[in-house]
């Protein structure tokens, strides 16, 4: 039986798998935050928009029949669920700060280029800010 000698990571190297999960993390998280507020087609809505068809939807419920109750019941979850989704882009703004301090390194790491950012929906500025340019 031979000996193997047990190799055991160095504090350095343990370092960079830490830093690596992080920021793959605070890339991960970015870019699924994105996926989730993909702007859609059409009239943007405001927040004020939203409360005000939501009050008008009150309104129709009261006199409406079954049928038509059903759909604008849906139709109110939609919009809390919209307005909600509104109200939290303020978090949005969050993890695009964080994306931008670690996306270059992840980017060099992982050798993901400008245009595969930019083909997945990330914002030319932010690539701009985080550091990442067309030549990389």
């Amino acid at each position: 039986m031979s000996s193997a000698k047990k190799q055991t990571m160095t504090s350095d190297h343990k370092e960079a798998l830490a830093l690596g999960r992080a920021e793959g993390r605070s890339v991960r998280t970015y870019l699924e935050a994105l996926e989730a507020n993909k702007p859609k087609r059409g009239r943007k809505r405001t927040p004020a928009s939203i409360r005000t068809r939501l009050d008008k939807l009150e309104a129709e419920l009261e006199s409406a029949d079954a049928l038509r109750r059903l759909q604008l019941t849906q139709e109110r979850i939609d919009l809390n669920e919209e307005l909600e989704a509104l109200e939290s882009s303020v978090a949005v703004k969050d993890l695009e700060e964080e994306f931008i301090k670690v996306a270059k390194g992840y980017a060099d790491r992982k050798g993901i280029s400008y245009s595969a950012f930019r083909e997945f929906g990330v914002p030319a500025s932010v690539l701009k800010r985080s550091g990442i340019s067309r030549s990389n």
